[in-house]
């Protein structure tokens, strides 16, 4: 029963929320180009369905490139010593600086023919920091005891890192990787915003495009998928995340009642 109530709740919820949302629009006559109706933004994304699909697979193979490349590279920096040493300051730089300032640079060099180049570009900028910070701590935090333990036994480094010190890291990795999924899309998205035009065919190009010629609920449509967008990657990492954890793991585990 609190299974249900738990995803009964938020849905219930939304259809009310949709509900009153219609009826304020119809009933103080609301112009569509100012809020359109739930219903015209559902017609606007049936008339508009493959235009927006395709806008859908740009912006999603643009955050998949920019969040692997980021999270594979990150992991890699976190396990040298050495790399983490020379390389996290300019890391540190890189997440301090405002992403949406260094956009049109990035876009000048790589040029406005190649804008999906720099689309992972800017979205591998956001989502890394976040999957170095939280592995390196993780990778600190693997309990010294036990590193003394297969020291002692003579395991060699690589087995230390991988038998003891990665698989004690994957929670802090995990739980990184669901903010940097969504951050990588919002750095795909500030890209397309910021390249205007170019060869950007995206869902914000679609957003832009539409709010210029005053289609708003294909604006509207365009957002929910962004949204629905985010919500997918966010749910499929939460899925890895009790897959490789709920086993083992305290922060996976049920807990009784």
């Amino acid at each position: 029963m609190n299974a249900v109530l738990r995803y009964a709740t938020p849905a219930l919820l939304g259809i009310a929320v949709l509900a009153l949302w219609e009826f304020v629009v119809l009933h103080f006559d609301i112009p569509p180009y100012v809020l359109p109706a739930p219903s015209a933004i559902a017609t606007a994304f049936a008339d508009n369905f493959s235009s927006l699909m395709a806008s859908l697979w740009t912006t999603l193979e643009a955050m998949a490139a920019a969040f692997v490349g980021a999270t594979a590279l990150a992991v890699v920096f976190s396990l040298s010593k050495t790399i983490e040493n020379a390389l996290y300051p300019y890391a540190v730089v890189l997440q301090v600086t405002p992403v949406i300032a260094i956009t049109p640079l990035i876009l000048l060099w790589v040029g406005f023919e190649r804008i999906d180049i720099a689309l992972v570009i800017i979205g591998f900028i956001v989502a890394f920091f976040p999957v170095l910070s939280n592995t390196t701590i993780g990778l600190r935090s693997t309990d010294h005891n036990l590193i003394d333990l297969f020291r002692l036994y003579e395991a060699s480094r690589w087995q230390i890192l991988w038998k003891l010190q990665l698989p004690s890291a994957l929670p802090y990795l995990l739980g990184a990787m669901k903010i940097s999924g969504g951050l990588a899309l919002v750095g795909a998205v500030v890209g397309e915003f910021t390249a205007g035009s170019g060869t950007a065919t995206g869902l914000a190009w679609r957003i832009t495009e539409a709010g210029n010629r005053l289609e708003i609920a294909k604006m509207f449509a365009a957002l929910a998928l962004l949204a629905a967008l985010g919500i997918v990657i966010f749910s499929a990492l939460t899925l890895l995340e009790w897959a490789l954890l709920h086993r083992w793991h305290e922060s996976a585990i049920r807990k009784e009642r």
